[in-house]
């Protein structure tokens, strides 16, 4: 029996997450398929009563429904009660159990990166920025400070940048929050995450960053385009640079495992990816 996942999202017309499930479904030789619903925040309930409806066996969410869907599920799993965000929903026995892999598909993405070094020695200790205080920031910032690293949380709506770093002190993190803005952090910091929707239509971001450490690893993670004006910046002071592919990825891959019970086939998942921007770019 042909099993159906989706992902909703407002806007959705960029997603990836149908080229790289799709693969894993073939390549695993299972009959499912994958789709993108465009689902507006007023629609959100009633969507996700349709996909329960219609028998989907689970899906993914993206902006703008990561926290405001919670009330809609049954369940959530620790990731997710930690982040207070739920990218995925996995639909058991009628219930609607909502959890998080962005956190963890991060951290992946910057151990993949981080071959031949100390991956965990790496992190602990270091002062990471967080850019947006979100519902992706929530899942990474969770996890970074799990891997024992110092947060700076900044966001537009400076309570918001509050709110998440005393989500952070609470469970034992060591974190601080202000208005999103250019500061000392700049020259101090090891990792710096943009995680707002600023550069997905091309934009220059908010402020420079002249000042940046050029020794710092600096992460957009907007996948496409695949260079944002953030990253070209970072780029051009010496920074070494990353795009958001990584944590689409290896957030796909927990997500999908989560959902089915066993190992996703990363290499296929990856190459599906790679192989559908680079039509894209030449297109």
């Amino acid at each position: 029996m042909e099993k159906h996942f989706a992902v909703i999202g407002d806007p959705i017309e960029h997603s990836l997450s149908p080229v790289m499930h799709r693969a894993a479904f073939k390549a695993k030789g299972i009959e499912a398929e994958y789709q993108r619903f465009r689902v507006s925040p007023d629609n959100l309930g009633a969507a996700v009563s349709g996909l329960t409806a219609l028998g989907f066996a689970g899906w993914n969410v993206t902006i703008p429904h990561k926290e405001k869907i919670i009330p809609f599920l049954h369940e959530l799993t620790p990731e997710a009660k930690r982040a207070g965000a739920v990218n995925t929903v996995k639909v058991d026995s009628g219930r609607l159990i909502g959890h998080n892999t962005d956190g963890q598909g991060f951290v992946r993405s910057i151990e993949t990166e981080l071959v031949g070094t100390d991956s965990r020695g790496w992190f602990n200790g270091k002062n990471a920025v967080i850019l947006g205080a979100g519902g992706a920031a929530k899942g990474i910032a969770f996890a970074l400070a799990d891997k024992g690293m110092n947060l700076h949380i900044l966001n537009r709506t400076e309570e918001k940048a509050h709110e998440l770093v005393g989500l952070v002190r609470v469970r034992g993190g060591e974190a601080t929050g202000g208005e999103l803005l250019p500061g000392k952090w700049l020259g101090q910091a090891d990792l710096v995450i943009q995680t707002t929707s600023v550069g997905l239509k091309g934009e220059k971001f908010l402020f420079s960053l002249a000042e940046i450490n050029p020794e710092a690893l600096v992460v957009d993670i907007i996948f496409r385009p695949q260079e944002t004006a953030f990253l070209r910046e970072a780029k051009a002071k010496g920074c070494h640079t990353l795009n958001g592919l990584g944590m689409l990825l290896h957030q796909g891959v927990l997500a999908w495992e989560f959902w089915l019970g066993e190992r996703a086939p990363l290499a296929e998942m990856w190459d599906a990816l790679r192989n559908r921007i680079l039509v894209v770019e030449k297109g």
